[in-house]
């Protein structure tokens, strides 16, 4: 049998152990998603009031979605944003790509699978002071690319969700916790609403396992 050189078992060994020590791969996230101390002092900044004006919610009061470039619109853009390898028709509709979702940690390579979902949910917001807003401010909520608001999601975690805040509904995937308040928290305090007391409870709750 022949002797293997040192050098190479030493070449090899450091093969295997960069491929154990290499990190998950990144996912994309959207933009301005504030540090833990950060959101521990926009949380303490908020608001606290109990929701009012449910009665008079209306999806059709957050126009969405609106077109964003060429044919894409805010959907769209999201999907393309947030997904892996994504390729789009001349409607700017997905034909192929994988987008992971990290409420659940579910990967799907279908586009119709996913939901592009409003992490401070649209009803949630009007009980929380969008019922106040002027209907082109609850455009420029429902469609935010700007901030962390739009979440490319399976639809089934979406859904759900509902319109829940983290009093009622938690990302079944613990390890996100800190990111999904850390983006709550930012989306409220960006756009002034208030929080409720369980509501503000439950934010300080998860930012303590960040």
């Amino acid at each position: 049998m022949a002797r293997v050189p040192k050098a190479a078992l030493a070449t090899v060994a450091a093969v295997v152990l960069s491929v154990v020590l290499a990190p998950p791969p990144a996912h994309a996230t959207p933009p301005n998603i504030p540090s833990y101390s950060t959101a521990v002092s926009r949380l303490n900044s908020l608001s606290v009031a109990a929701e009012s004006h449910q009665s008079s919610y209306s999806r059709d009061l957050f126009p969405h979605w609106i077109t964003i470039t060429g044919a894409c619109n805010t959907r769209e853009q999201v999907l393309k944003r947030d997904g892996s390898n994504v390729v789009v028709n001349s409607s700017c509709y997905p034909t192929s790509g994988s987008w992971y979702s990290p409420y659940d940690g579910v990967t799907r390579t279908n586009p119709a699978d996913i939901s592009v979902d409003h992490v401070v949910p649209l009803a949630e917001a009007w009980r929380s002071g969008a019922w106040a807003w002027s209907t082109s401010r609850r455009r420029t909520y429902a469609n935010d690319l700007g901030g962390p608001e739009l979440w490319a999601v399976t639809g089934s975690v979406n859904s759900s969700k509902g319109d829940r805040d983290p009093a009622a509904w938690k990302p079944p995937r613990t390890a996100f916790h800190c990111t999904y308040a850390r983006a709550w928290i930012q989306v409220k305090w960006y756009y002034g609403m208030s929080v409720n007391s369980a509501e503000k409870s439950a934010l300080g709750t998860m930012l303590n396992s960040c």
